[in-house]
């Protein structure tokens, strides 16, 4: 039987993300970039992910490993 996590738990880095630093967007609909995912910090695009993913879970995992990449570069 599968367990579920919190959002919290299963992508801590986009948690702290959100909570400490900038913001993120999910969905298509912005006309400016292609990417379904991407996160913002107040100096500009910290990531922009894939143009489409196979699922919502597969596009969040991407998007969590993708702003640990930018946060551990920073050291922070």
């Amino acid at each position: 039987m599968a367990t579920s996590k919190s959002l919290e738990a299963r992508y801590p880095t986009l948690t702290r993300f959100v909570n400490e630093i900038g913001r993120i967007e999910i969905g298509v609909g912005n006309y400016m970039i292609s990417s379904f995912v991407a996160a913002y910090d107040e100096g500009g695009t910290v990531y922009e992910g894939q143009d489409e993913y196979p699922s919502l879970d597969a596009a969040l995992q991407d998007l969590d490993a993708g702003i640990k990449e930018y946060l551990d570069e920073l050291g922070i």
